[in-house]
Order: C-alpha cells, then sequence, then structure tokens
C-alpha cells in the first residue's frame, strides 16, 4: 500500500501571489489579443488639449504633454485631392469662391463627432454668407459611409483613408484631431483651430472672415482680432472648467 504523500499548507503570500501572477498573465494575454486582433485604427492621434488657434504664418508648438506641431503652415490651401464616398477624386480647389471650414475628423474621435451638429449648423446658418463646410475624414471609407448616413452628414465628405495624413502635413500637422482650417474665397488660410472647435470660436472665426470679405477689415486685422478673441474665449473657458483639460 502506498503511503499517501503529506501535503503542507500554502502560506497566504504564496496564494497571493499565485493569484496575483494569474491576474497579470490575463491581463497581458488580453492586451496582445486586442492588439494582434484589433484593426488599425488610430490614423492620427486624438488630442484635445490644445484650444487656441495656431497663428497661420507660424506653427507654435503644443503645450507640454501634447504632440508637438511641427511643421511650417502655408499661406493658401495647397493642392490636396482625395475621394468622395462615391470615390470619385476630388480636389479642395473645387470650393474656392466660398469662405470654407476643412475639419480634420474620424469616426473614432470622440471631439470630433461633438462637433459635427455645430458644423451642420453652421452650414445651414451661414449658407447666406458663402460659407461651406468640407470634412476630410482620416479614416475608412465604409466606416465614414456608414456613421454619415447615421448621423445624416450632409457637408461634403472626402475619406483620406489613403493620402488624409499627407494632406494633413501639407497644412503643418502632424499627429493631432480634430483640427480645422478656415480658409477665404481665394483660398488664403485665415485660422487654424486645433482640438474640439466651440460654438463661441466658430463665431468669432467666421465674423472675421466676413468682415474681411465684405471689405470692413484688412488679412492682418482679421488674423489678429481671431487670435486676440480665441485667446480671451480659452481662458475664459479655462477658468469656467479648470479641471477639464
Amino acid at each position: 500500500m502506498i503511503a499517501p504523500v503529506e501535503r503542507h499548507a500554502r502560506p497566504r503570500w504564496a496564494s497571493a501571489l499565485v493569484a496575483l501572477l494569474v491576474l497579470a498573465a490575463a491581463a497581458a494575454g488580453g492586451f496582445v489579443l486586442h492588439r494582434l486582433t484589433a484593426p488599425p485604427r488610430a490614423l492620427l492621434k486624438v488630442d484635445r488639449a490644445l484650444p487656441s488657434p495656431v497663428p497661420p504664418r507660424e506653427a507654435q508648438s503644443a503645450p507640454e504633454g501634447t504632440t508637438a506641431v511641427g511643421r511650417r503652415i502655408p499661406e493658401e490651401l495647397p493642392p490636396i485631392r482625395l475621394p468622395g464616398l462615391d470615390g470619385t477624386l476630388r480636389s479642395v480647389s473645387e470650393f474656392r469662391g466660398k469662405l470654407l471650414v476643412l475639419n480634420f475628423w474620424a469616426t473614432w474621435c470622440e471631439p470630433c463627432r461633438r462637433e459635427i451638429p455645430l458644423l451642420q449648423r453652421i452650414r445651414s446658418d451661414r449658407a447666406k454668407d458663402g460659407v461651406e463646410i468640407v470634412g476630410i475624414a482620416l479614416d475608412y471609407r465604409d466606416d465614414v459611409a456608414k456613421y454619415a448616413l447615421a448621423r445624416d452628414i450632409r457637408y461634403p465628405l472626402l475619406i483620406g483613408e489613403k493620402g488624409g495624413l499627407e494632406a494633413a502635413n501639407a497644412l503643418g500637422m502632424d499627429t493631432i484631431l480634430p483640427f480645422s482650417v478656415f480658409a477665404d474665397r481665394g483660398g488664403r488660410i485665415i485660422a487654424l483651430k486645433v482640438g474640439e472647435l466651440h460654438a463661441d470660436e466658430a463665431a468669432l472665426i467666421l465674423d472675421r472672415m466676413t468682415d474681411l470679405d465684405r471689405g470692413t477689415l484688412n488679412l492682418t486685422a482679421a488674423r489678429q482680432q481671431i487670435s486676440a478673441g480665441m485667446s480671451r474665449l480659452s481662458a475664459a473657458r479655462g477658468a469656467e472648467s479648470p479641471t477639464s483639460r
């Protein structure tokens, strides 16, 4: 008869260590599985920490903890050509003659999604002033088509699944979404807003652009007033919600 093997009680610390190792292994395995099975989504990094506009003449460094804007922003819109939802190649130059807002966004970007109702209202309310919104989605065409249908997006959309990053780079931008470029009828860049666009900011920029368009303000004054006004709005927003950034 074989004698039973004597089992020694496992110390409590050993049991806790084993449990911790099991949890760590499970978490690591889950992370690896997610990385291996999830489709590559983030063509650009989402950044919500840049409330101020970047001056059109010179890109500024982002605040600490964000990705810096490292390229020079051009005076005029570069020749950007991207497909629309139907696959037809379109050029941003088609929209010259309008007060243009180019909004770079993605379906997976929460602040981008929050901007959409505002952009819809701007296009409707300011149509009489010749304002047009064009969304440039740094995303997959199928995802954009489904999202546009679900949200009833009515302004033109261009798909940057291929070529979108190059378009952003041509405007002096690297890894930040969302951002919006404001250009006059001749394609001159008047302002560039990095981060989520708010209604008061849009009103400020578009009012100054309308003044410029009517000849009651020159380009230098328009840019200066936009810069000063955006700084005030940013400071006020930070004072209202100091922990939101």
